[in-house]
């Protein structure tokens, strides 16, 4: 999606970083309704718990209470990460910005959202509590910290 994208914006003479941002801020949106269906086809449901707030989900055969992870991840992920993308939306110093903003706000919530979520079961923990899903949440995170310290780089050599 991002190459077609850039190719577009080469094709079309439209700044990449204005297209990102302008586009950036709905995305959650898609994750909040995503999440819902999920959770409506009782899919990538969460760990076990004994919380009141637990769920049975026909789907698990092993027919446990357990974390609706799916609607965390729909507040999370959709409806919040949305509210503060779409509130910063017209504040952007620079071009860009609030792409950099999503990969970290979005790494941040599904980094914290994957200790109560069913591990894929192919995959397992990597290091006995990472999921794969946290390992790619902290690289989420590091690329927005990455792009903003370039960004504030060539901000500095230019001015």
């Amino acid at each position: 999606i991002v190459l077609a994208a850039a190719l577009f914006c080469r094709k079309r003479k439209v700044s990449f970083w204005q297209l990102a941002d302008l586009v950036v801020p709905v995305i959650p949106a898609g994750y909040f309704f995503g999440r819902i269906g999920n959770f409506l086809n009782g899919e990538l449901f969460g760990r076990p718990t004994d919380g009141w707030w637990g769920m049975y989900f026909p789907s698990d055969s092993l027919g446990l209470l357990r974390h609706p992870s799916q609607i965390y991840e729909a507040f999370w992920e959709g409806a919040v990460l949305f509210g503060l993308l779409w509130a910063i939306r017209n504040q952007a110093r620079w071009q860009g910005e609030l792409l950099w903003l999503y990969f970290i706000g979005y790494g941040l919530v599904r980094f914290a959202i994957e200790f109560v979520r069913e591990p894929d079961s192919q995959l397992g923990l990597f290091w006995g509590w990472l999921t794969l899903g946290q390992i790619f949440s902290l690289v989420a995170v590091l690329v927005g910290i990455g792009g903003i310290l370039w960004k504030k780089r060539n901000i500095q050599e230019i001015g």
